[in-house]
């Protein structure tokens, strides 16, 4: 049995829970160390059971909380040389674990594997989650649809996937060209509509649940994805994170 959600999911911080009946691991930790124990204490989860955070790249929507709740807790960090070093972050050296963006790692009975994917970032990696029956598959910050990002949605059990922004929002809205151009511009997000072409294309009848996240604020919303999205998941489970709350704690 394996259990997840998301704790957050957005441009203001990111934090993605998943454990079996023996271990608990974080990918990215983007909230401060106090809203962390508020979402972890209403879905039940114990700080203190966490093996191990997974740092995606070195974003503040994904690191903000990360020296605080690694430190109270004395968590290993598993992050990649150029994530690390752009992060500016000054850890206790016994606490960080350098890995390839390729590299696997084992936490009691989980299995990590990053894999690269493309984004404005100095070394960024996605991951991919499996207690040996079912694969997470968690692809947010893609700038466009890599062959490894689809190898993993096509591999996927359960998968968190960006559903960043609604085009015709971004290109009418108040941002600059040039975040404009950062976020579609092939390095920055995917766009509601590339994420179900990626989606359609490359999902497999293993797939049993979808959680689309990293809803942009400003150039989305909840009901423009779950109608792009919910006339092809008749026959699986659809889920959306926000960025104001957590998700339930789903079981597979």
């Amino acid at each position: 049995m394996m259990n997840y959600c998301a704790l957050a999911s957005g441009s203001n911080g990111n934090s993605y829970y998943i454990s079996t009946a023996n271990t608990a691991v974080l990918i990215d930790v983007g909230i401060n160390s106090k809203h962390m124990h508020l979402r972890m204490h209403k879905l039940g989860l114990a700080p203190e059971a966490v093996r191990a955070i997974f740092i995606t790249h070195e974003h503040t929507d994904h690191i903000r909380g990360l020296s605080v709740f690694a430190k109270k807790y004395n968590i290993p960090v598993y992050i990649t040389q150029g994530s690390y070093a752009g992060s500016r972050l000054h850890l206790p050296p016994h606490l960080v674990h350098i890995i390839a963006v390729d590299q696997v790692v084992q936490v009691d009975d989980l299995t990590v594997t990053a894999f690269p994917k493309v984004h404005d970032a100095k070394e960024p990696c996605s991951f991919m989650v499996t207690d040996g029956i079912t694969n997470l598959g968690i692809l947010t910050d893609v700038g466009h649809g890599c062959e490894q990002v689809k190898s993993a949605i096509a591999q996927s059990d359960v998968l968190l996937l960006e559903s960043n922004y609604d085009e015709q929002l971004l290109q009418t809205g108040r941002y600059s060209y040039y975040l404009k151009n950062r976020i579609s511009g092939g390095f920055g997000h995917i766009s509601n509509a590339a994420a179900l072409e990626l989606f359609v294309t490359h999902r497999t009848p293993r797939l049993k649940h979808l959680i689309l996240g990293h809803l942009s604020g400003e150039n989305n919303s909840v009901d423009l994805v779950r109608e792009t999205f919910e006339l092809h998941c008749t026959d699986i489970r659809l889920s959306i994170a926000t960025r104001e709350q957590e998700t339930e704690l789903f079981t597979v």
